[in-house]
């Protein structure tokens, strides 16, 4: 069987930067973002720890595609992908500890 996957979006606290992403363990990857793990990352230079955006998917290939659907897409529509989601653009970190 193949594992699952997550393709999930961050931001600044000034919704300034968007960062899209993909892993098979969302909640880790999430943990990493926030922590600092990668020190040298986008996601650690532009401080983008807010997670506001996030979808599951049956196979990490369709992550990866979604992924790479989201990214070519233009920032106003990542922003209505957003809202659609999260209208008030919270932080879902608390929720993926539930997933």
């Amino acid at each position: 069987m193949k594992r699952g996957g997550a393709v999930y979006i961050m931001t600044n606290k000034i919704h300034f930067f968007l960062y899209t992403g993909v892993s098979s363990d969302l909640k880790k990857r999430i943990h990493e973002h926030k922590n600092n793990v990668h020190p040298d990352s986008f996601t650690s230079k532009y401080k983008t720890y807010k997670l506001v955006y996030y979808e599951g998917l049956h196979r990490i290939e369709d992550a990866i595609a979604r992924e790479k659907q989201i990214k070519a897409g233009s920032r106003n529509t990542k922003n209505q992908l957003i809202n659609s989601f999260n209208p008030h653009w919270r932080d879902l970190y608390d929720d993926v500890q539930l997933w």
